[in-house]
């Protein structure tokens, strides 16, 4: 079983790869991502994921939503990641 202890070490933001050449493909997945974001989608399967039992053994990351993770929720954008890098 694993279960996550102490304080957290690092945050890094998470992207999805795409081909640069296909900016209708990038707005429909924009589109998809943002609108789980706001209809709270991403929250529940965010609960489903790390908060809840999962099978077959029932087992519970227990990793609680963080507020960096909400603020990104809430302000989605196309940074890159050297943005989030503390200064």
């Amino acid at each position: 079983d694993y279960r996550i202890v102490g304080e957290v070490i690092g945050v890094e933001p998470i992207a999805i790869m795409m081909r640069k050449d296909d900016p209708s493909f990038k707005k429909a997945v924009d589109t998809s991502i943002i609108r789980m974001m706001k209809d709270g989608t991403l929250a529940k399967l965010w609960d489903k994921w790390f908060l809840q039992p999962i099978p077959p053994k029932n087992a519970r990351v227990g990793l609680a939503l963080s507020e960096s993770t909400k603020q990104a929720w809430s302000n989605p954008n196309d940074r890159p990641a050297e943005d989030y890098q503390k200064k």
